[in-house]
């Protein structure tokens, strides 16, 4: 035995709790990705189902229909991107922006209660998208395969 070895720092082996709350956040982590991106999957698949009458509520709020497009590829593809974990900043941070924009421009008549809850919902999915623009996609993610 080396008296070099006696005066090396060990780092010391992780605890039961320790790997457990990494095993629990990992999850929650993944978790929480699913749940905020099945809104949009869903909504997005619900809207080519019922695109004439999505194109209808939409001009009649005075959005143009034309871009309905654009949105079911924001939402369905975002919500595949956020589901694996690609570019998830990026994406969290312009699906946020997206939420408070379809806020503004759809549910703004605080009179009617149910909009002004479905304003609510939107801001606070816009929330929680900006968490995780703050706190990544963790381990489970695209993103964190690539940078290893």
């Amino acid at each position: 035995m080396s008296t070099h070895s006696l005066t090396e720092q060990r780092t010391p082996a992780p605890t039961n709790q320790a790997l457990e709350s990494t095993a629990a956040r990992t999850m929650s982590e993944l978790a929480g990705r699913l749940f905020i991106a099945a809104l949009f999957l869903v909504s997005g698949l619900g809207k080519i189902a019922a695109y004439s009458g999505t194109v209808a509520y939409m001009s009649a709020l005075g959005v143009p229909g034309a871009l309905l497009p654009l949105v079911i590829v924001t939402e369905v593809a975002g919500a595949v991107a956020i589901v694996v974990g690609w570019n998830t900043r990026v994406v969290a941070f312009l699906l946020a922006g997206y939420s408070v924009l379809a806020a503004l421009l759809f549910h703004r008549n605080f009179g009617d209660q149910i909009q002004m809850i479905m304003f609510l919902k939107n801001v606070s999915i816009a929330g929680g998208l900006l968490l995780l623009v703050a706190n990544v996609a963790g381990p489970l993610s695209l993103d964190q395969r690539g940078a290893r």
